[in-house]
C-alpha cells in the first residue's frame, strides 16, 4: 500500500503522482521534472502552491519525506506549457468562452431552469463561515481573472494577485457581506483563498464560498449547454438578500444568465507581470461599490455596464 500519493492540479486536470513515480527520498526537485514529463511545463516555470516547509515555500532542495504531506494530498500548479508532446496526457484549454455584449434569447424565465434552481437550493450544502450581517447588501466575486491571475508564472501567489485587491475588500466590507463563487472545486478554492490571505484576513470576512457544484447547466439557444452562476441559489438560502442589494463581479458575461441585471462584467485580469503596475479595475470599483451603496435602495434600477459613466457623476 502507497504511504505518499499527491495529487496536483493544472488547467483542469488532476495528476496524481505517488511512490511509484517519486519516492520519499526524493526533492521538490525530483516532483518537478516528473510534472515536467506529465504537463510540458519546464520545471523554472511551476509554481507549486501548497508544498510547505517550515511554514514557507518549498525549495526545491527540499525532500518528499520532510514535506509532511497527507495522503492525496492536492497541490495547485501554476506555470506555462512551453514543451510540445512530452507526454500522452492531454491538456485541455481552459474554457475561456464567453457570450456577446447584447445577451440572446433570456433564459432567466425558463421553467426548468428555475426547477433546477430550487433543487440547488434544496439540495447544495453552505458552510458559513462568517454569520451575514444585518442590513449589508451582497457583493458576489469570481477568482479567476477577476481577483487572481491563475494562468501566469511567479515566485508566489500574491504576485498574481490583482492590484488594489485588499483595498477593495476592505472597503467595500463596510457596506457588503462577501461571498466567493468560483467554477472550479471547493478544494481549490481554499487553496487560493488561503494563498491569497483571503481566508482568515482581520480587515473583511467571507461569509463563504460555492463551488461548481452550485451552478446550474442551461441551455442557449445560440451556445448550447452553458454552466452558469444563479444567483437565486444565494437569495433562497439567505432572504436578506435579493436582486434588490446584489452585485456580483465575474470576467465571464455567460454567468449572468440567469440575473443578468445584477452582473458586472469586470475586466479579465491577464498577464499579471505586466499589468501589476497599470491595472486599476478594482480601484474605480471600490468607489462604484461606495457609491450605489450609499445612494441606491434598488440595485435593479442600474446598468452596470455603465458603471464608469456612474462614478463620474
Amino acid at each position: 500500500m502507497s504511504t505518499f500519493s499527491i495529487i496536483i492540479k493544472w488547467l483542469g486536470n488532476e495528476y496524481t503522482i505517488n511512490e511509484d513515480v517519486v519516492k520519499l527520498t526524493d526533492t521538490v526537485g525530483d516532483l518537478k521534472n516528473e510534472l515536467c514529463k506529465k504537463t510540458g511545463v519546464l520545471p523554472e516555470r511551476q509554481k507549486l502552491f501548497g508544498l510547505k516547509y517550515n511554514n514557507k515555500p518549498a525549495t526545491d532542495d527540499v525532500k518528499i519525506e520532510n514535506l509532511n504531506l497527507k495522503l492525496n494530498s492536492k497541490i495547485l500548479m501554476v506555470g506555462q506549457n512551453e514543451v510540445v508532446n512530452v507526454s500522452n496526457n492531454s491538456v485541455s484549454p481552459e474554457n475561456d468562452f464567453d457570450l456577446p455584449e447584447e445577451l440572446e434569447t433570456p433564459v432567466d424565465k425558463n421553467e426548468d431552469n428555475i426547477a433546477k434552481i430550487q433543487r440547488r437550493i434544496k439540495d447544495y450544502q453552505v458552510n458559513i463561515l462568517n454569520l451575514p450581517r444585518e442590513g449589508k447588501k451582497l457583493l458576489v466575486l469570481d477568482i479567476d481573472y477577476t481577483l487572481f491571475d491563475h494562468r501566469s508564472v511567479a515566485e508566489k501567489a500574491v504576485d498574481l494577485m490583482r492590484p488594489y485587491l485588499n483595498e477593495f475588500l476592505t472597503e467595500s466590507y463596510k457596506y457588503y457581506d462577501i461571498i466567493i463563487w468560483s467554477a472550479t472545486s471547493m478544494k481549490w478554492i481554499q487553496v487560493k483563498m488561503q494563498e491569497l490571505g483571503m481566508e482568515n484576513n482581520p480587515n473583511y470576512k467571507i461569509v463563504c464560498y460555492l463551488d461548481s457544484l452550485a451552478m446550474i447547466s442551461v441551455k442557449s439557444p445560440n451556445y448550447g449547454v452553458i454552466e452558469i452562476k444563479p444567483l437565486a441559489l444565494i437569495w433562497g438560502k439567505c432572504n436578506q438578500y435579493s436582486a434588490k442589494n446584489t452585485i456580483m463581479f465575474d470576467d465571464l458575461r455567460r454567468n449572468f444568465l440567469m440575473n443578468p441585471q445584477s452582473g458586472l462584467k469586470i475586466k479579465p485580469y491577464r498577464d499579471a507581470k505586466n499589468n501589476r503596475h497599470k491595472d486599476k479595475e478594482l480601484y474605480y470599483l471600490t468607489k462604484y461599490l461606495k457609491m450605489i451603496a450609499e445612494r441606491e435602495e434598488d440595485f435593479t434600477v442600474l446598468n452596470h455596464k455603465d458603471w464608469h459613466k456612474y462614478i463620474l457623476r
